[in-house]
Protein backbone atom coordinates (compact mmCIF):
# COMPACT_ATOMS: atom_id res chain seq x y z
CA UNK A 1 0.00 0.00 0.00
CA UNK A 2 2.86 2.39 0.85
CA UNK A 3 4.48 1.94 -2.57
CA UNK A 4 1.14 2.45 -4.30
CA UNK A 5 0.51 5.69 -2.43
CA UNK A 6 4.00 6.85 -3.30
CA UNK A 7 3.43 6.16 -7.00
CA UNK A 8 0.12 8.04 -6.98
CA UNK A 9 1.72 10.96 -5.16
CA UNK A 10 4.64 11.01 -7.60
CA UNK A 11 2.20 10.97 -10.53
CA UNK A 12 0.41 14.08 -9.30
CA UNK A 13 3.71 15.86 -8.69
CA UNK A 14 4.81 14.92 -12.21
CA UNK A 15 1.71 16.53 -13.71
CA UNK A 16 2.73 19.93 -12.35
CA UNK A 17 6.50 19.87 -11.76
CA UNK A 18 8.16 22.86 -10.17
CA UNK A 19 10.17 24.94 -12.63
CA UNK A 20 13.39 26.50 -11.42
CA UNK A 21 15.37 29.46 -12.76
CA UNK A 22 18.43 27.21 -13.00
CA UNK A 23 18.90 23.66 -14.42
CA UNK A 24 17.18 21.49 -11.82
CA UNK A 25 14.24 19.21 -11.21
CA UNK A 26 12.81 17.20 -8.35
CA UNK A 27 12.59 13.41 -8.25
CA UNK A 28 10.69 11.54 -5.55
CA UNK A 29 11.55 7.93 -4.72
CA UNK A 30 10.52 5.51 -1.98
CA UNK A 31 10.99 5.13 1.02
CA UNK A 32 10.50 8.40 0.69
CA UNK A 33 13.56 10.04 -0.80
CA UNK A 34 13.39 13.59 -2.17
CA UNK A 35 16.09 14.44 -4.71
CA UNK A 36 16.71 17.97 -5.94
CA UNK A 37 18.75 17.22 -9.07
CA UNK A 38 20.96 20.15 -10.10
CA UNK A 39 22.70 20.41 -13.47
CA UNK A 40 26.13 21.58 -12.38
CA UNK A 41 28.86 23.28 -14.38
CA UNK A 42 32.30 22.43 -13.04
CA UNK A 43 33.77 25.80 -14.07
CA UNK A 44 31.76 29.01 -14.09
CA UNK A 45 31.86 32.78 -14.47
CA UNK A 46 31.93 35.43 -11.78
CA UNK A 47 28.25 36.16 -12.47
CA UNK A 48 27.40 32.64 -11.31
CA UNK A 49 28.35 33.56 -7.75
CA UNK A 50 26.58 33.56 -5.35
CA UNK A 51 24.31 30.61 -5.96
CA UNK A 52 20.58 31.26 -6.45
CA UNK A 53 18.79 31.82 -3.15
CA UNK A 54 16.23 29.01 -3.79
CA UNK A 55 19.08 26.54 -4.31
CA UNK A 56 20.80 27.59 -1.08
CA UNK A 57 17.48 27.23 0.73
CA UNK A 58 17.10 23.70 -0.62
CA UNK A 59 20.65 22.94 0.50
CA UNK A 60 19.99 24.27 4.01
CA UNK A 61 16.98 21.97 4.36
CA UNK A 62 18.77 18.91 2.94
CA UNK A 63 20.09 15.94 4.89
CA UNK A 64 23.13 15.71 2.60
CA UNK A 65 24.75 17.10 -0.52
CA UNK A 66 25.55 14.49 -3.18
CA UNK A 67 28.23 15.24 -5.79
CA UNK A 68 30.23 13.31 -8.36
CA UNK A 69 33.39 13.95 -6.33
CA UNK A 70 34.51 16.33 -3.60
CA UNK A 71 36.74 18.64 -5.64
CA UNK A 72 37.66 20.93 -2.76
CA UNK A 73 40.56 18.75 -1.65
CA UNK A 74 42.88 20.00 -4.37
CA UNK A 75 43.53 16.59 -5.99
CA UNK A 76 44.02 16.84 -9.73
CA UNK A 77 44.26 14.20 -12.47
CA UNK A 78 46.92 16.44 -14.04
CA UNK A 79 49.30 15.27 -11.33
CA UNK A 80 49.10 11.77 -12.79
CA UNK A 81 51.71 10.98 -15.42
CA UNK A 82 52.72 8.01 -17.54
CA UNK A 83 55.17 7.85 -20.41
CA UNK A 84 53.81 7.02 -23.84
CA UNK A 85 54.98 7.24 -27.42
CA UNK A 86 55.14 10.80 -28.79
CA UNK A 87 51.77 12.24 -29.79
CA UNK A 88 52.88 12.57 -33.40
CA UNK A 89 53.05 8.77 -33.50
CA UNK A 90 49.62 8.37 -31.91
CA UNK A 91 47.66 11.02 -33.83
CA UNK A 92 46.84 11.33 -37.50
CA UNK A 93 48.70 14.05 -39.39
CA UNK A 94 45.54 16.17 -39.50
CA UNK A 95 44.85 15.83 -35.78
CA UNK A 96 48.48 16.58 -34.99
CA UNK A 97 48.27 19.81 -36.99
CA UNK A 98 45.12 20.75 -35.10
CA UNK A 99 46.82 20.01 -31.79
CA UNK A 100 49.87 22.11 -32.69
CA UNK A 101 47.64 25.03 -33.67
CA UNK A 102 45.63 24.83 -30.43
CA UNK A 103 48.77 24.53 -28.30
CA UNK A 104 50.09 27.67 -29.97
CA UNK A 105 46.81 29.52 -29.28
CA UNK A 106 46.68 28.32 -25.67
CA UNK A 107 50.41 28.77 -24.94
CA UNK A 108 50.87 25.07 -24.16
CA UNK A 109 54.36 23.62 -24.60
CA UNK A 110 53.90 20.64 -26.94
CA UNK A 111 57.08 18.98 -25.69
CA UNK A 112 55.70 18.87 -22.14
CA UNK A 113 52.52 17.03 -23.16
CA UNK A 114 54.02 14.90 -25.96
CA UNK A 115 54.37 11.70 -23.91
CA UNK A 116 51.26 12.05 -21.71
CA UNK A 117 48.24 9.71 -22.02
CA UNK A 118 45.58 10.94 -24.41
CA UNK A 119 42.95 11.51 -21.73
CA UNK A 120 45.30 13.81 -19.78
CA UNK A 121 46.10 15.93 -22.82
CA UNK A 122 42.37 16.16 -23.58
CA UNK A 123 41.58 17.38 -20.05
CA UNK A 124 44.39 19.93 -20.19
CA UNK A 125 43.09 21.30 -23.48
CA UNK A 126 39.51 21.42 -22.20
CA UNK A 127 40.56 23.23 -19.02
CA UNK A 128 42.52 25.81 -21.01
CA UNK A 129 39.60 26.28 -23.38
CA UNK A 130 37.22 26.93 -20.47
CA UNK A 131 39.62 29.44 -18.93
CA UNK A 132 39.92 31.28 -22.25
CA UNK A 133 36.13 31.60 -22.19
CA UNK A 134 36.33 33.26 -18.78
CA UNK A 135 35.37 30.22 -16.69
CA UNK A 136 37.05 29.44 -13.36
CA UNK A 137 36.84 26.41 -11.03
CA UNK A 138 36.04 28.57 -7.97
CA UNK A 139 32.83 29.73 -9.68
CA UNK A 140 31.74 26.20 -10.58
CA UNK A 141 28.34 25.18 -9.21
CA UNK A 142 29.48 21.99 -7.48
CA UNK A 143 32.46 23.80 -5.93
CA UNK A 144 30.19 26.50 -4.50
CA UNK A 145 27.72 23.91 -3.22
CA UNK A 146 30.53 21.98 -1.53
CA UNK A 147 31.83 25.12 0.14
CA UNK A 148 28.34 26.03 1.41
CA UNK A 149 27.73 22.47 2.64
CA UNK A 150 31.00 22.38 4.56
CA UNK A 151 30.34 25.79 6.05
CA UNK A 152 27.05 24.49 7.49
CA UNK A 153 28.43 21.09 8.52
CA UNK A 154 26.22 19.26 6.02
CA UNK A 155 27.02 15.66 5.16
CA UNK A 156 28.65 15.18 1.74
CA UNK A 157 28.21 11.97 -0.28
CA UNK A 158 30.35 11.20 -3.35
CA UNK A 159 28.88 9.23 -6.23
CA UNK A 160 32.36 8.39 -7.48
CA UNK A 161 35.19 10.27 -5.82
CA UNK A 162 38.39 11.55 -7.41
CA UNK A 163 40.09 8.15 -7.22
CA UNK A 164 37.32 6.34 -9.07
CA UNK A 165 37.19 9.09 -11.70
CA UNK A 166 40.92 8.75 -12.26
CA UNK A 167 40.61 4.99 -12.65
CA UNK A 168 37.81 5.52 -15.16
CA UNK A 169 40.03 7.81 -17.23
CA UNK A 170 42.97 5.41 -17.07
CA UNK A 171 40.71 2.58 -18.24
CA UNK A 172 39.56 4.41 -21.37
CA UNK A 173 40.44 2.62 -24.64
CA UNK A 174 43.94 3.28 -26.00
CA UNK A 175 44.90 5.35 -22.93
CA UNK A 176 42.20 7.89 -23.75
CA UNK A 177 43.30 8.73 -27.29
CA UNK A 178 39.66 8.66 -28.54
CA UNK A 179 38.86 11.36 -25.95
CA UNK A 180 41.69 13.50 -27.27
CA UNK A 181 40.59 12.93 -30.86
CA UNK A 182 37.00 13.89 -30.01
CA UNK A 183 38.27 17.00 -28.21
CA UNK A 184 40.18 18.08 -31.31
CA UNK A 185 37.34 17.23 -33.69
CA UNK A 186 34.62 19.01 -31.71
CA UNK A 187 36.72 21.91 -30.40
CA UNK A 188 34.42 24.72 -31.51
CA UNK A 189 31.27 22.76 -30.68
CA UNK A 190 32.60 22.22 -27.15
CA UNK A 191 33.15 25.97 -26.77
CA UNK A 192 29.59 26.75 -27.86
CA UNK A 193 28.26 24.04 -25.54
CA UNK A 194 30.09 25.55 -22.57
CA UNK A 195 28.62 28.96 -23.35
CA UNK A 196 25.18 27.41 -23.70
CA UNK A 197 25.38 25.76 -20.29
CA UNK A 198 26.51 29.01 -18.69
CA UNK A 199 23.46 30.68 -20.20
CA UNK A 200 21.26 28.10 -18.45
CA UNK A 201 22.43 29.58 -15.15
CA UNK A 202 22.61 33.25 -16.11
CA UNK A 203 19.45 33.38 -18.24
CA UNK A 204 17.06 30.43 -18.30
CA UNK A 205 17.37 26.63 -18.38
CA UNK A 206 15.97 24.68 -21.35
CA UNK A 207 12.90 22.50 -21.44
CA UNK A 208 14.25 18.99 -20.90
CA UNK A 209 11.69 17.57 -23.34
CA UNK A 210 12.72 19.87 -26.17
CA UNK A 211 16.42 20.57 -25.77
CA UNK A 212 18.67 19.16 -28.49
CA UNK A 213 22.37 19.06 -27.65
CA UNK A 214 25.28 18.21 -29.96
CA UNK A 215 27.03 14.89 -29.45
CA UNK A 216 30.70 15.55 -28.79
CA UNK A 217 31.59 11.95 -27.85
CA UNK A 218 31.96 8.92 -30.08
CA UNK A 219 29.51 6.10 -29.42
CA UNK A 220 31.83 4.07 -27.17
CA UNK A 221 32.95 7.09 -25.16
CA UNK A 222 29.38 8.29 -24.75
CA UNK A 223 28.46 4.89 -23.35
CA UNK A 224 31.42 4.86 -20.93
CA UNK A 225 31.32 8.48 -19.78
CA UNK A 226 27.58 9.15 -19.87
CA UNK A 227 25.28 6.13 -20.08
CA UNK A 228 27.12 3.73 -17.78
CA UNK A 229 27.82 6.41 -15.20
CA UNK A 230 24.17 7.53 -15.26
CA UNK A 231 23.12 3.96 -14.59
CA UNK A 232 25.57 3.54 -11.69
CA UNK A 233 24.48 6.84 -10.18
CA UNK A 234 20.80 5.93 -10.56
CA UNK A 235 21.39 2.64 -8.76
CA UNK A 236 23.24 4.41 -5.93
CA UNK A 237 20.59 7.11 -5.52
CA UNK A 238 17.81 4.54 -5.37
CA UNK A 239 19.57 2.90 -2.41
CA UNK A 240 19.55 6.07 -0.30
CA UNK A 241 17.79 6.05 3.07
CA UNK A 242 14.75 8.27 3.55
CA UNK A 243 15.60 11.94 3.47
CA UNK A 244 16.03 15.09 1.42
CA UNK A 245 19.08 15.43 -0.80
CA UNK A 246 20.57 18.00 -3.15
CA UNK A 247 22.31 16.13 -5.99
CA UNK A 248 24.76 18.04 -8.20
CA UNK A 249 25.97 16.31 -11.35
CA UNK A 250 27.25 17.63 -14.66
CA UNK A 251 24.42 19.40 -16.48
CA UNK A 252 24.63 17.16 -19.54
CA UNK A 253 23.67 14.15 -17.40
CA UNK A 254 20.18 15.66 -17.04
CA UNK A 255 19.49 15.69 -20.77
CA UNK A 256 19.49 13.42 -23.78
CA UNK A 257 18.89 9.72 -24.18
CA UNK A 258 19.55 7.63 -21.09
CA UNK A 259 19.70 10.70 -18.84
CA UNK A 260 19.78 10.36 -15.06
CA UNK A 261 16.28 11.74 -14.29
CA UNK A 262 14.63 9.32 -16.72
CA UNK A 263 16.54 6.38 -15.22
CA UNK A 264 15.41 7.37 -11.74
CA UNK A 265 11.81 7.63 -12.92
CA UNK A 266 12.02 4.21 -14.58
CA UNK A 267 11.51 5.47 -18.15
Amino acid sequence: MGKLLHRVSSLFRGLSPVKYAYPALDVFLPPPVQLHLVGSIHMGTRDMMPLPAPLLQRLNRADALIVEADITGGASPFAHSETHAPLEQRLSAQNMQTLLRLCDELSINVEIIASLPGWQVALMLQAQQAQRLGLRPDYGIDYQLLQAAKQHGLKIIELEGAGEQLELLKALPDNGMPLLEDTLLHWHTNARLLQTMVSWWLETPPDRRQVALPNTFSGELNDLLMNQRNQRWSDALQRLPAGRYVVAVGALHLYGEGNLPDLLKGR
